[in-house]
């Protein structure tokens, strides 16, 4: 059975830094691509940052590049998203999301509640 299980969420004042980690079980990690979504009240979900399979490669959203950084450890079965100088617009709950790289199978988290606010 797959398991993403995010943690890190929490309360925290604008300008100041959180960081996510996404524990992945049941599938064999390195074969997938990892990417962070979050999904604010009253809006769609959108993509934060990706992350390759050996993390060669990364992307993030215009509004998070050069705050937001995406990382990964594949011994640990982890993905995380450090965030740092946060904005109230940062407010959303925040996913893991995983789909093979070849079968495009997928999986999602439950999510993680991040709140920005003072």
């Amino acid at each position: 059975q797959v398991q993403l299980v995010e943690s890190g969420g929490g309360l925290v004042q604008p300008g100041g830094s959180l960081r996510l980690s996404c524990l992945a079980s049941g599938l064999t990690f390195s074969l997938f691509e990892m990417s962070w979504y979050r999904q604010a009240p009253g809006k769609e979900r959108e993509l934060v940052a990706g992350i390759t399979r050996f993390g060669g490669t990364t992307n993030y959203a215009d509004s998070v590049k050069g705050r937001f950084t995406i990382s990964r450890d594949n011994a640990k079965n982890t993905v995380y998203l450090q965030m740092n100088i946060l904005k109230p617009e940062d407010t959303a709950v925040y996913y893991c999301y995983a789909k093979h790289y070849v079968s495009s199978r997928d999986y999602w988290g439950q999510g993680t509640q991040v709140t920005v606010s003072s």
